[in-house]
C-alpha cells in the first residue's frame, strides 16, 4: 500500500538538493519526534550513502536498487518498500521519476 497523505507533519521549506538536481527531497517530522523525507529522484544512476537505518517507500515510478555488499539489482515500484542499513550505502538506478518517502529508524 502506497501513502498517499502524512498528516500533522512540520515541513523543512528549503528542499535538500543532490546530485547536481537529480534528487530533491523535504524533510518532514511528526509530532512524536519520527523524522521522514519526502522526495523525487530523476532519471539517473546514483550512490547514496546511509547514517540511521532507512525504509525506501515507492510512491510512484519504479527504481532499481543494489544494496552494499550486493551484486545483485532489485526493481522497486508503487506500493513496494526496500529496507538499507545504517551506516552503509546503496546504488539506485532510475529510468523515469522516482517518488518516495524515506523512513528513518
Amino acid at each position: 500500500m502506497t501513502t498517499e497523505q502524512i498528516d500533522g507533519v512540520a515541513v523543512t521549506t528549503k528542499a535538500n538538493v543532490y546530485f547536481d538536481g537529480k534528487c530533491v527531497s523535504h524533510g518532514i517530522s511528526l509530532a512524536d519526534g519520527t523524522k521522514k523525507s519526502v522526495g523525487v529522484i530523476l532519471p539517473a544512476s546514483l550512490t547514496f550513502n546511509t547514517g540511521a537505518p532507512e525504509i525506501m517507500e515507492c510512491v510512484a515510478g519504479s527504481c532499481e536498487y543494489r544494496l552494499a555488499g550486493s551484486e545483485q539489482w532489485v526493481k522497486s515500484g508503487a506500493g513496494e518498500t526496500f529496507s538499507v542499513p545504517g551506516n552503509s550505502k546503496f546504488d539506485i538506478r532510475v529510468a523515469d521519476a522516482y517518488h518516495y518517502i524515506c523512513h528513518f529508524g
